[in-house]
């Protein structure tokens, strides 16, 4: 049996109607809060709808910090996410299987600036070379996620949110085709 929590309330610190970030699906909405009984036991859950996904989750409200769920970025963590994506690639000399799932777990973390890490290390430049396919999803999925919380947090559309995104990237010396003293003096050695 399931009873629906109608008036809006607050569990461990979240809200019905509140956005939140789930770590393996990115932002959603707390539609409900509502008691179930599973194996004989009253269980109260979040109901959080991921309206792009089409996606409807239960979350167990006394297993929601555990599993990583938090609020939306404050506007200066958001600022620093896009600092981080104006950075230097990072690419480590690792095969590409182990990089991979590096990246997925960053993705997967939740963490705004671990997604903003990904962005800035998978993007490329009309002038780089292509992406194999897999480099592609990964770098597509990290955009999203954080185009979707960016988004969310400055009241701005999701397409708003990765021309954001996408402009702070051209901002990277490496791209730009300035380079700093620094990276003249790293390209040398």
């Amino acid at each position: 049996m399931t009873t629906q929590i109608k008036k809006p309330s607050t569990r461990q610190g979240f809200k019905t109607g509140e956005s939140i970030v789930y770590p393996a699906h990115g932002v959603g909405q707390i539609v409900t809060i509502e008691e179930q009984e599973v194996a004989g036991m009253k269980l109260e859950l979040f109901v959080i709808d991921f309206e792009k996904d089409k996606m409807r989750l239960k979350v167990p409200v006394a297993k929601a910090v555990s599993i990583g769920m938090r609020k939306l970025s404050e506007t200066d963590f958001v600022d620093r996410a896009l600092k981080v994506v104006q950075g230097k690639a990072r690419v480590k000399r690792t095969m590409w299987s182990r990089r991979a799932q590096e990246y997925d777990a960053k993705i997967n973390s939740g963490d705004l600036i671990s997604i903003a890490e990904v962005v800035r290390d998978l993007f490329r430049a009309d002038n780089q070379p292509e992406q194999s396919y897999s480099e592609r999803q990964l770098y597509e999925q990290a955009l999203d996620r954080m185009a979707r919380e960016i988004a969310a947090v400055n009241k701005m559309s999701e397409t708003e949110a990765v021309r954001l995104v996408e402009t702070n990237l051209a901002k990277s010396p490496r791209r730009s085709g300035k380079l700093t003293e620094e990276d003249e003096q790293e390209e040398a050695a």
